[in-house]
């Protein structure tokens, strides 16, 4: 995700799965519940804003079943209200597991102990969408600049869970690249937030791109927490000249035209990472469109035997 795309994302922001234990058995069992294979809207975000009708038609035509959202505006998805974009995703044979939608201070009030309308809204129309999970995917710095701040917010991520739960959705949350560069109390961010969020109420989805220029690697990750990890950024980077993407001087590129060995990523991690949700995102093209990567990845994920 990009600079651009945190200010993007924050300006759109105004039981289903049972036990870790029972997901852990489902998967050690050869993997009984089916991965499914994505992409995230942010990918063709031009197309998006100039017709997203055709840029839908056009994923559904290349062989795309799930799609995330990143975009929800005044309870309005690319334009259309949940139960409007419902149906055009339906008519192209297309469904929303999940979406991105910035959870900031202003949604929980603690004075009242209650969430404000505009996150109930929130939550509302994903239901009407048919999603699985709403997903944060930013934590802005006046949320963690201090350890107990930070464990703060995580219990309303909790909370959100609880919310989610009502409507048979759980809550997620998206990492950056900050989360491995930043430590409160010794330990680094993102332990801190699997530490302390449950997993029966708030998934992790990982990106394997954004954390490579901090220094994360999402194969060591797996091994400190397996199981944790519902969903997945599917992403390969490039070493840049410039600060790049998340400004470690890479950026996202064609699946296996990169550095990272995202087909032994995303075999592991459906195999122990709990890993059901597996969504393409590229921001960067090296000359091609979006919508010309976008047909290279899925290309590249079936072959690998992911559809």
């Amino acid at each position: 995700m990009t600079l651009s795309r945190r200010k993007f994302l924050v300006k759109s922001s105004l039981s289903l799965a049972g036990t870790m234990f029972l997901s852990n058995q489902l998967f050690a069992a050869g993997n009984a519940v089916s991965p499914t294979v994505g992409i995230q809207l942010y990918s063709v975000r031009d197309d998006m804003k100039i017709d997203p009708l055709g840029t839908l038609k056009q994923l559904a035509a290349m062989g795309y079943k799930n799609v995330e959202h990143a975009n929800y505006v005044d309870r309005k998805f690319y334009g259309y209200s949940a139960a409007e974009f419902k149906k055009v995703l339906d008519d192209l044979g297309l469904k929303m597991p999940s979406g991105h939608t910035v959870m900031d201070g202003t949604h929980w009030d603690a004075t009242k102990k209650d969430f404000s309308d505009s996150w109930k809204e929130t939550v509302e129309d994903a239901a009407i969408c048919g999603q699985k999970y709403v997903i944060s995917p930013w934590l802005d710095d006046s949320l963690r600049k201090t350890y107990s701040g930070l464990l703060g917010m995580l219990d309303v991520f909790n909370k959100s869970g609880e919310l989610c739960k009502k409507s048979g959705m759980k809550f997620g949350y998206h990492n950056h690249d900050f989360e491995f560069k930043e430590s409160l109390n010794g330990k680094k961010v993102y332990d801190i937030i699997l530490a302390h969020t449950d997993p029966k109420l708030v998934i992790q989805q990982m990106d394997i791109g954004n954390m490579y220029g901090a220094g994360g690697r999402a194969l060591d990750i797996l091994k400190k927490h397996p199981g944790r990890f519902e969903s997945m950024h599917v992403k390969d980077e490039i070493k840049i000249t410039g600060k790049g993407e998340m400004g470690g001087g890479y950026e996202s590129t064609i699946l296996g035209k990169g550095i990272l060995p995202v087909k032994q990523i995303v075999d592991l991690f459906k195999k122990s990472g709990g890993t059901t949700e597996f969504i393409i995102e590229q921001e960067s093209y090296q000359g091609k469109t979006p919508l010309e990567s976008s047909k290279e990845d899925l290309k590249v994920m079936k072959s690998w035997g992911y559809s």
